[in-house]
């Protein structure tokens, strides 16, 4: 899968909310967005756009499940700040535009714009790899989940 959006990529172990750092929620990343356009890291399926579109779970062609969710919680802005090009159950292709954030506006409001982008069923595999760390561009090879 490659990165949705640019920006630095950390171990998930560095976001400040524990319900991601522990990988409670599936085993990824955490990207410091340096723009607000969010991108399919895969071909697939729009499994679900939260109503706030502040998150986003896709599923590919084998299954894997990622969850992308911009920012801590930014659920409370109840939708202030983000644009989405996608609805449920749409299919996109690797590279298409899913979702616009409007981050300075965010960041002006106080919230954090970590963005774990998680592989939500890890369980399902052997391990989930990742691809790149520090300053990264969208595009580029992010995670491998291994069967």
């Amino acid at each position: 899968m490659q990165l949705p959006l640019s920006g630095t990529v950390k171990p998930l172990g560095e976001c400040s909310d524990e319900a991601f750092s522990t990988e409670v929620l599936g085993k990824g990343v955490v990207i410091l967005p340096e723009n607000g356009i969010v991108m399919a890291p895969f071909d697939g399926v729009v499994e679900n756009l939260f109503s706030t579109r502040h998150a986003i779970a896709l599923t590919d062609k084998t299954g894997c499940n990622v969850l992308i969710h911009i920012g801590m919680n930014t659920v409370r802005l109840d939708g202030e700040g983000f644009k989405a090009f996608v609805k449920q159950g749409d299919t996109v292709k690797k590279g298409d535009k899913l979702l616009e954030v409007d981050i300075n506006s965010i960041h002006e409001k106080g919230y954090s714009l970590e963005t774990p982008v998680l592989v939500t069923n890890a369980d399902d595999y052997a391990d989930v790899i990742e691809m790149a760390s520090g300053s990264v561009k969208a595009g580029a090879p992010l995670l491998t989940a291994l069967k």
